[in-house]
């Protein structure tokens, strides 16, 4: 894996991980769009097992707010993240992006006016017709403005509904009790370190909002893939744009849940593999 930090039209900097640069010359890579609540870190084990399947470079990179890439800005919107796209695919002269989650969010959006040629998406957080509401924001920002940050991870792990069913029926008191114990752990210290920039995240996918139509812009060639177990909302936004985007394919992921991708099984790595394949 090579490392290197890659400067954006803005003057911003976004650190940028390349496995498989010696196979350059199979093709152009494929980008990979992280999560909130994450760092490219949490992609190696995917990145890996990707590039050694499709036998091409696979770029992950540090979206804005985590390791060495600028600060996410105050008035972050999609666009800051869509640029950013825009500035590491021509840096690495891909065509082809997959993302996750939010990542997803931003790759659906982006290549409505990027140029994509093959597009996956793994639970895309896109909100479509107001499939995205979080109406505990509210109580998120109550919880940090008294400083009370152990609670306030409560309910953004509770509102997103990615940690497990366990984690979405826990008590409040329970999770804020949970999250005190591992707050000196690395999981818990980069939720901490996250924790903004992702509801600001969240913020900016619900005021992304818009009908599947303008969908109808995506390439022709787009997956889009839903784990098994992964919340509800997730499939909602999913089955909307595959409606409207004839040429797109909608597979539901056995067996897996939200962190499907971080977990890397061989029934996905096959199927993007077989997909980038052409």
């Amino acid at each position: 894996m090579t490392r290197e930090n890659i400067k954006t039209p803005d003057g911003g900097t976004l650190e940028l991980y390349t496995t498989g640069a010696e196979l350059a010359s199979a093709g152009s890579g494929v980008v990979v769009v992280q999560a909130s609540m994450v760092t490219a870190a949490d992609y190696t084990r995917f990145a890996q097992k990707l590039s050694a399947s499709l036998g091409r470079p696979v770029h992950t990179f540090n979206r804005r707010g985590r390791g060495e890439s600028s600060p996410q800005p105050e008035d972050y919107t999609l666009d800051v993240d869509i640029r950013d796209l825009d500035a590491v695919m021509r840096h690495t002269s891909s065509t082809d992006v997959f993302g996750h989650s939010f990542g997803g969010a931003v790759a659906l959006h982006a290549a409505r006016t990027l140029p994509v040629e093959r597009l996956a998406v793994y639970d895309p957080a896109v909100s479509v017709n107001h499939s995205v509401k979080a109406d505990w924001i509210a109580e998120y920002e109550r919880a940090t403005a008294a400083g009370d940050d152990d609670r306030a991870l409560a309910v953004l792990v509770r509102g997103l509904e990615t940690g497990g069913a366990l984690s979405s029926r826990m008590p409040l008191s329970m999770l804020t009790l949970a999250n005190k114990l591992i707050a000196g752990t690395p999981i818990g210290k980069q939720q901490r370190e996250l924790m903004k920039t992702g509801v600001r995240e969240i913020k900016a996918i619900i005021a992304a909002d818009m009908p599947a139509e303008p969908f109808l812009a995506l390439p022709l060639e787009t997956l889009i893939i839903v784990g098994e177990k992964s919340p509800a909302y997730f499939g909602i936004a999913c089955g909307q744009i595959h409606d409207v985007l004839s040429g797109s394919s909608y597979t539901i992921l056995p067996g897996s849940g939200h962190d499907g991708v971080n977990r890397a099984p061989d029934k996905l790595i096959t199927e993007l593999s077989e997909f980038f394949a052409g």
